[in-house]
């Protein structure tokens, strides 16, 4: 029996995208924003820059990093029930957090290069998707300020032969309320938008969730305090990719002591289960 998919998922499997509306409270935002600043100022004063320059054209636009360092209420933006959802139905039971990272852009910030994410830890060819984004918009977003733009339809693209010379052009603005999540296939070409409004702050969190037998971008072990380790469960350390076993899971039946032919793990360069 076909198993009945909602209109974000339908969207997110075809668009490689889809935008759901309202998923965080109004109190919850403000306690967010709070969280946000508390993070800037602690990053600084552990003497982690919040401008990267090599990303970044300026220092108008701000970056966090492994963000569940910092306040409880990134782990539970992790765990939301409606991100890991949208997860399941692209990447599969099998993943973990590659990375939690924050983007405040600032008036006057500029844009990043055009990149897809999943080309930034896996090499060609992308034919299907084992990387994606949760997009958690903290303010409202649009192209003013700001706001992640895509290349639609590029999460098609196979190969850097693939990426057109004019895709930046083709690029278009995400606009979502405060409180939205846009989900975001790993394979889809976008960028940074610059934020020229006078006097409105942009920020996004994203959260990028990958298959299990990719290398994460942040190595939560050794990246996260001992007192923040110390209140995660099980779970959620499951989630990080944390633990002594790693990337143990496909083939371990191959060494298994059991009659019988090799058991098909159903993962290939070019189809997963």
């Amino acid at each position: 029996m076909e198993r009945h998919q909602s209109k974000e998922t339908c969207e997110l499997l075809t668009e490689g995208y889809c935008i759901i509306p309202d998923v965080i409270a109004p109190s919850e935002l403000v306690r967010i924003k709070n969280a946000i600043d508390a993070a800037i100022e602690e990053s600084r004063r552990r003497g982690v820059a919040t401008y990267t320059p090599f990303m970044d054209p300026n220092d108008r636009n701000i970056r966090l990093y492994t963000l569940p360092d910092f306040d409880d209420v990134f782990m539970e933006l992790l765990r939301a029930p409606v991100a890991l959802k949208l997860v399941r139905e692209l990447l599969g039971e099998h993943f973990i957090v590659s990375s939690f990272t924050g983007n405040i852009a600032l008036p006057g910030s500029g844009s990043m290069n055009l990149h897809a994410d999943q080309a930034l830890v896996v090499p060609p060819p992308w034919t299907a998707p084992w990387a994606m984004n949760v997009i958690w918009c903290i303010d409202d977003v649009h192209e003013g300020n700001g706001a992640t733009r895509f290349v639609p339809g590029s999460h098609h693209y196979q190969d850097f032969r693939d990426v057109p010379p004019d895709a930046l052009e083709k690029s278009q603005a995400f606009v979502a309320s405060a409180g939205s999540i846009i989900a975001m296939d790993g394979r889809m070409w976008h960028t940074s938008g610059c934020n020229t409004s006078e006097d409105e702050q942009r920020a996004m969190l994203f959260a990028y969730y990958t298959k299990d037998f990719l290398r994460p971008q942040t190595n939560h072990d050794a990246a996260l305090s001992e007192a923040t380790k110390a209140r995660l469960d099980e779970e959620a350390k499951a989630l990080l990719g944390m633990g002594a076993a790693a990337n143990v899971r496909i083939g371990g039946g191959l060494v298994q002591l059991a009659k019988g032919p090799p058991i098909d793990t159903g993962v290939t360069l070019g189809r997963t289960l």
